[in-house]
């Protein structure tokens, strides 16, 4: 069609649909061709039960990939056709199971073993003709979208197509505000300020920036919506500390938090920096996570100024 053609694979989701749609139309006109009177969305429950003989709600649910409300539903439209009935007991009288009455038994009979094959062999032509197999084709998309949903993916082009939106520069006094703002709303939104933030967000040149360190700005259109400190140790095991790392929690889900971190690293490695460090507090997990992703392994033991750290990390540059 003219109009998929425009839209693109944007628009899968509605073809598939309408492909759904006419299959199911043909559907309904084959039971009739049978002389069945029977409805499309019955058939998996109809052939869980016809092949495997009585089930729980719960059984068929999960056999067929349906949720149970939708299943007892089917099951009750299918009792009202004479096809099944449910609350029957099971063999250990503990489980109330739905199995499929005379009338269904002899409907599954006659659709199972007749129009099922000639369907089966109607669909083989279809799959002769067509230079790809769907039915191959379909198994294989459900199985990548188990390992990885379609909104994930979506979610991480999302954030490549804005990261390439974003810039990395070096700090500037313009940006002394942001530094302290970006970083003061999160403190305070979890923890509270100590005599160590107000030191290093108040005064940055004197605190981090003439002691040899780097203060990196994340810029997203212009404005600065993220930051992040590369701070000089004087530690015989470090070199730099990671710190400040602060993002606008309305610039979140654009991977701005890993550029940061990737910048940070690579301003450290060009110091010849062999080793960074890094302390946090496990309750913020997405930062955690973020460390993670970037290298950092835990440590411990370290004497900190901040009562709220309760982890410490490391990351090896060489």
């Amino acid at each position: 069609m003219d109009f998929f053609n425009k839209t693109g694979k944007m628009a899968l989701g509605s073809r598939l649909r309408l492909l759904t749609a006419k299959v199911t139309e043909d559907a309904t006109r084959i039971y009739e061709l049978y002389h069945i009177d029977f409805s499309p969305k019955w058939f998996p429950v109809f052939f869980i039960l016809a092949e495997e003989g009585p089930r729980t709600i719960t059984d068929i649910a999960a056999e067929i990939g349906h949720s149970q409300p939708s299943v007892t539903k089917i099951v009750k439209e299918m009792a009202k056709a004479g096809l099944a009935e449910d609350n029957l007991q099971s063999e250990d009288k503990r489980r109330n199971v739905v199995g499929l009455t005379a009338e269904g038994l002899k409907v599954a009979a006659k659709l199972i073993k007749i129009q099922c094959a000639d369907i089966d062999a109607a669909m083989e032509g279809i799959i002769t003709e067509a230079r790809h197999n769907l039915w191959e084709a379909i198994a294989e998309w459900e199985f990548l979208l188990e390992q990885k949903s379609l909104f994930k993916r979506v979610l991480e082009q999302k954030k490549l197509r804005e990261g390439k939106d974003v810039q990395i520069v070096a700090y500037k006094p313009e940006y002394q505000n942001a530094f302290r703002s970006l970083n003061e709303e999160w403190i305070s939104n979890y923890f509270k300020m100590e005599a160590a933030d107000y030191k290093a967000l108040d005064h940055p040149e004197e605190y981090i920036l003439h002691k040899g360190g780097q203060i990196l700005v994340a810029l997203y259109e212009g404005e600065p919506v993220g930051v992040c400190a590369l701070i000089k140790m004087d530690d015989p095991d470090y070199d730099y500390e990671m710190a400040k790392m602060a993002v606008s929690p309305k610039a979140q889900g654009k991977s701005i938090g890993w550029l940061l971190g990737q910048a940070v690293i690579q301003a450290a490695k060009e110091t010849g920096a062999s080793k960074l460090y890094l302390e946090s507090n496990t309750i913020l997990k997405p930062a955690i996570n973020l460390y993670y992703k970037l290298g950092f392994k835990k440590v411990s033991g370290r004497a900190t100024p901040y009562e709220r750290c309760n982890i410490q990390m490391e990351l090896n540059l060489d």
